[in-house]
Parts: structure tokens; sequence; C-alpha cells
């Protein structure tokens, strides 16, 4: 009886050693899966900051109260549509240029049936970045 007991805690002691092994091996795969959606993630998605991000930010920096901060940076977007609106170019230091352009009127091609067809005036809003701008990045 003595050798019977002595047998079954040496059964258990594999077994036991057994069962770390098998949880570790499906581990690694899952641990390579969740790094390639994480990479996936990050490509299909970038983070995006917001007007509200910005006011925090801001906010934290120049210890001021969040909604003043968020009330500034909606007065400065209004201020910059306004000035667009009104055909004038913006420059801001360190970031770049935004202005109007205006896309005349053109002949295009409908890609499914070929037939010409006339693409209308049209005006688009452009950005030119600064050099320090395209430096930092």
């Amino acid at each position: 009886m003595a050798l019977a007991k002595k047998a079954a805690p040496a059964a258990k002691s594999p077994a036991k050693a057994k069962a770390p092994e098998k949880k570790a091996a499906p581990a690694k795969p899952a641990a390579k899966a969740s790094a390639k959606g994480a990479t996936a993630a990050k490509a299909a998605a970038p983070a995006t900051v917001t007007l509200k991000h910005l006011a925090g930010a801001l906010a934290e920096k120049h210890a001021t109260p969040k909604k003043q901060a968020e009330t500034m940076l909606v007065d400065m977007v209004d201020m910059m549509v306004t000035h667009l609106k009104g055909g004038d170019r913006l420059r801001i230091g360190g970031f770049g240029i935004i202005q109007v352009k205006d896309r005349p009127a053109r002949m295009g091609r409908n890609p499914a049936t070929g037939a010409a067809i006339e693409i209308k005036a049209s005006k688009k809003v452009g950005f030119r970045p600064a050099k320090e701008l395209k430096e930092a990045i």
C-alpha cells in the first residue's frame, strides 16, 4: 500500500507540470494575434484630437478654466472661417498657410459607363505646411 501512495503523488506531479505548459502554449499565439490586432488598429484608426482636448490642454497649461479655453478656440475657428469666406489667406507661423482655391469647371468621365460629364466649378480649402511643421513631422 505504501507503494501505491507514493506512485499516486508521482503521477500527479507530472500532470501538474504539464498543465502550465498547456496553458503557456495557447497564450503565445493569442499574444501574437493581439499584437497583430493592435498594429492593424493603430494603422486603421489614429487617435483623434478634438477641440475639447486642445482646450483642456490649454486650460491646464495656462491655469484657466476649460470653458474659457474652449470658448477662445471656438471663436478662433469662427474668425478663421470668416476670413476664408472673405477670400483672405491665413498664415499661421510655424504651422502653415490656409487659403481657398477656385477650381474651374471641367470635363470628366463616368468610370462605369465612360460617358463624358461636366464637373461644376467649386472651391476647395488648400493647406501648405510651414517648413517648421514639415521638419517636426
